[in-house]
């Protein structure tokens, strides 16, 4: 029974990833760059134009102008930093997983080795009954055949 489930054990986690599971890494990699990249960009793009906006300048009309654009930029910011932060922690549950995935890969290794202990100690145990009942045998034999034992039951 130990047998059948150790075999089982050992051919999932034989599994190795598939190419295309591999390639699917590499395009979640290639979107995630991209993402940052984008966002980065974004962020600091908004922050150039945030600071050549705020020159003070005399006519109102313009003031609300800039006013509005500074707004919106800031906006965009936000929204560029809370991509980064959404990013951040998609990254950070990857990692968790990941290491969930090499967790299960080393107790699935533990659980082989145990079963093969388990294997070992199960054939030295029958190896030990055997021994022991031909010991058993033996020493009824004598018991049987000895003479204290046909005066005892007399």
């Amino acid at each position: 029974m130990n047998k059948g489930g150790g075999s089982g054990g050992g051919s999932g986690g034989g599994s190795g990833p598939t190419a295309a599971a591999a390639a699917a890494a590499l395009q979640k990699q290639k979107a995630l760059l991209q993402r940052v990249e984008t966002d980065i960009t974004s962020v600091v793009d908004n922050f150039t134009q945030i600071v050549n906006v705020s020159r003070v300048s005399d006519p109102p009309v313009k003031n609300s102008q800039e006013t509005y654009m500074m707004e919106m930029r800031a906006s965009r910011m936000v929204q560029a930093a809370d991509s980064l932060l959404k990013l951040v922690s998609e990254l950070k549950q990857t990692a968790i997983f990941s290491g969930f995935a090499s967790l299960n890969d080393h107790v699935e290794q533990r659980i082989e080795e145990f079963d093969q202990e388990a294997e070992k100690t199960n054939r030295l145990l029958a190896r030990i009954a055997d021994d022991a009942s031909a010991n058993l045998k033996e020493l009824e034999s004598h018991y049987y055949s000895s003479a204290q034992r046909l005066t005892l039951d007399i």
